[in-house]
């Protein structure tokens, strides 16, 4: 992307970046596609109510003004956060390698420990003192090895791993604005976290309350900043276990601790062991694991998937956006089909594709797979 060809953004870029992706129905997909096809978020913001319209949109979704995002640059500065974009020093490297990373990241704390190789450990809220204690265990040992420890700030083995890892740096990722901690309780541990050179990042603009929708997409950045992640204690339908599907989605290890078959807590970890999770019962389990991955060196950054050239090739017309639809359905499709069944250019499926996502018209699914959202 044009405005990812430095190491840093100016501040003007930054301004724009926060603008375009505060935007309804611009996610992170949406927001490469729309900066490689324009050239800056700044030019991308101009044609987004023409997007919009074409792509089925009764009237634009409205824009974040300059001043909203001026505004919420200063409730970072007093918060102690800032914006960090993708690309730029501060940025978790391994994220970069996730699916659709998100093209900012509120932060607060130090970037030093986005560079120590990391291990996710999550699990259920309503833990077992065994399993609290297994948590901060484990985390203990990692951050003793170099790694630094990420969860979710959530009760329980979330919060036992963040206070193993504090002493070596943690990392937590909120489902809310960064001065929205959620439990409020761990307000303090927020600032503990960074205190000890850890730190707190998020998606979501400041003074945003986080909803139960929000927590999928927390999890998201869980597993997308970690080489691994660990399971201490999930039920069958733990949210901890949305987060070891997206790991493996992602090509992260899964680890699970086992646990008594009569314990309900235990159904979900003892499942992905069948599954073929790595069974883990001391920090050499993990470890071991692991070591490939890191080898001497840190990891290396990995590059994105670049969308086509689209101003290689005339921008699609009427005739092609129907084409394109009429393909589309509610069940997910690979987008190379989609072109294979067009017969139309790449860019000109890409294009389609962008104007339906961003008039609320379309999914997107693990796999670089699309679907067709109909209203209810």
């Amino acid at each position: 992307m044009s405005d990812r060809a430095g190491l840093y953004l100016s501040d003007r870029q930054r301004l724009h970046w926060l603008r375009l992706i505060r935007t309804p129905n611009v996610g992170p997909a949406s927001f490469r596609d729309l900066v490689n096809r324009f050239g800056s978020a700044e030019a991308a913001i101009e044609m987004l109510p023409e997007l919009m319209i074409s792509g089925g949109a009764k009237r634009p979704a409205r824009i974040p003004s300059q001043a909203e995002a001026e505004a919420e640059f200063e409730a970072a500065r007093k918060a102690g956060a800032r914006f960090v974009a993708m690309g730029e020093p501060d940025y978790p490297p391994v994220m970069r390698s996730m699916p659709h990373p998100p093209p900012l990241l509120a932060v607060r704390g130090k970037g030093a420990v986005f560079r120590q190789p990391a291990v996710a450990i999550v699990g259920a809220r309503n833990a077992s003192l065994s399993g609290t204690k297994m948590a901060r265990s484990l985390a203990t040992a990692l951050g003793a090895a170099g790694y630094s420890v990420v969860s979710g700030l959530a009760r329980g083995i979330d919060t036992a791993a963040h206070r193993g890892g504090l002493a070596t740096g943690t990392i937590a990722a909120m489902a809310g604005g960064l001065d929205q901690p959620y439990p409020p309780e761990n307000a303090a541990l927020c600032d503990e976290i960074v205190d000890h050179g850890g730190a707190l990042i998020s998606e979501m603009p400041f003074g945003w309350q986080p909803r139960a929708q929000d927590f999928p997409r927390r999890n998201r950045l869980v597993a997308g900043m970690t080489l691994g992640l660990v399971v201490v204690e999930a039920a069958k339908r733990s949210g901890s276990l949305i987060s070891a599907r997206l790991a493996g989605e992602m090509g992260r290890l899964v680890f699970a601790v086992p646990g008594s078959p009569l314990d309900p807590r235990a159904a979900g970890a003892n499942g992905l062991l069948k599954e073929g999770a790595i069974l883990v019962t001391e920090p050499a389990d993990i470890l071991s694991a692991l070591a490939p991955l890191v080898g001497p060196q840190a990891p290396p950054a990995l590059s994105l998937e670049e969308p086509p050239d689209f101003s290689a090739t005339p921008p699609p017309d009427a005739d092609d956006r129907a084409r394109v639809v009429e393909a589309l359905g509610p069940a997910p499709i690979p987008i190379d089909e989609i072109i294979r069944h067009t017969g139309l250019e790449a860019a000109q499926v890409f294009m389609v594709l962008l104007e339906l996502d961003l008039a609320g018209r379309l999914e997107r699914h693990a796999g670089g797979q699309v679907s067709l959202l109909f209203p209810d």
